[in-house]
Parts: structure tokens; C-alpha cells; sequence
């Protein structure tokens, strides 16, 4: 089964304390869900491997450890997905990008692919799957899987607000999916959206509401 991290830091909690407030503006709120996942990145990349090497300091040598040439992407789920982008690639600049646009329908709440544009040596990299809600976990699962047919094996997901209908259903469909949550709701409602939440993280990101 998947491991799965809930974020408890405090500067955590502050930060999502501020985006679900209804009164936060889209500038704002933008700036947070950076900063929200340059934290969970630091915390979902503790586990990479490092070697050591030998370099010169400005008094002696010395034995350092770096990461073992390790080649990671980012995979954001459009369009919210990208809120979460410059954060991580504040930690990880060398990372590349890939996109995969969905949007859900609203009558079935299923998920709908309309885009899809990875590096050419995806397979080889660990991948990271990041997307601000894990709402019914349809476009999660249907993102993985996505990248799985495309010969990825190491795959990560974050979120920052996650549904435990959704979180349920990603541990369920993809097992071997490492999962880091910002923070665990409570449930759905009947449109879908995830409670108490933040609302439509991608409106609030980009000002479409």
C-alpha cells in the first residue's frame, strides 16, 4: 500500500488557513499555494538518494553528499496544477515539465483528458503528480495512469486539500503511488467539491471567478 503523508507543520496550517478564506485575493492566493508547495516538496523528496563526493572548501577538502544524478519531472494536472509549479522548481530547478490537461464534466463529475505533453525520457525519471485539490481522485488516477502506459515507474502524487473519498480511491487504483496531503477534509458534496475546502483552486489561482 501507498504511503501517505498528512503535512501537521504549522507553517503549513497557517498558509492553507489563509487560501480557504473566501476573502483572500487571487494574487495572494497564488503566492500561498507556491509557497504551500515548496513545503511539501521539501518534505516529499526527503527519501532521495544522495552520493557522496570529494570537493575543495576555502580551508580543506572534504566529503559532501549530493543527489545521485537522480532525474525528476513535474506533472501538472491542468490547469490548477501549475500553481503548485514554481515552488517546486525553486528545490528542484533541474526538474523537467510535463502538462496533462483535464477538466471534469459536471454532469458525471468523470474526468476528461484534452491535452497531454511529457519529456521524451519520462520513463526515467521520478515523477511528480501535483495537482491543489484530490477531490473524487478521478483525474488523479486517470493522470497516473496516463503516465504509467507511458513506462513510468516511480510516480509521487501532492495535493494541498484532499477528500478521503478521493485519497481512498487513489490508494485503491494505484497502489504503489506515494501520496502528500496538505491537509484532509472532510467530505464531498453532492457537486463534487471537496468540504469545507478552498472552492474552485483553479478560478481562485488565475482570477476566472
Amino acid at each position: 500500500m501507498s504511503k501517505v503523508i498528512i503535512m501537521d507543520h504549522p507553517l503549513i496550517k497557517h498558509k492553507i488557513s489563509i487560501i480557504r478564506d473566501k476573502s483572500t485575493g487571487t494574487k495572494e492566493f497564488r503566492e500561498i499555494i507556491t509557497e504551500i508547495a515548496m513545503l511539501e516538496c521539501f518534505e516529499s523528496t526527503r527519501d532521495l538518494k544522495l552520493h557522496e563526493i570529494e570537493i575543495e572548501t576555502p580551508i580543506t577538502k572534504t566529503t559532501v553528499e549530493r543527489l545521485e544524478g537522480k532525474k525528476l519531472a513535474i506533472v501538472p494536472i491542468l490547469r490548477a496544477g501549475l500553481g503548485m509549479v514554481a515552488g517546486m522548481q525553486t528545490l528542484i530547478p533541474s526538474a523537467k515539465i510535463g502538462h496533462i490537461g483535464m477538466y471534469r464534466d459536471p454532469e458525471t463529475l468523470n474526468p476528461v483528458e484534452y491535452y497531454c505533453k511529457l519529456p521524451a525520457d519520462i520513463e526515467e525519471r521520478d515523477v511528480f503528480v501535483v495537482d491543489p485539490m484530490l477531490a473524487t481522485g478521478g483525474s488523479a488516477c486517470d493522470a497516473i495512469t496516463q503516465l504509467k502506459a507511458h513506462g513510468c515507474k516511480n510516480i509521487r502524487f501532492m495535493c494541498i486539500i484532499a477528500a478521503p473519498e478521493g485519497l481512498e480511491r487513489l490508494q485503491k487504483e494505484h497502489p504503489d503511488v506515494d501520496i502528500t496531503v496538505g491537509a484532509l477534509d472532510d467530505h464531498l458534496n453532492d457537486h463534487g467539491y471537496i468540504v469545507p475546502g478552498l472552492g474552485d483552486a483553479g478560478d481562485r489561482i488565475f482570477g476566472t471567478k
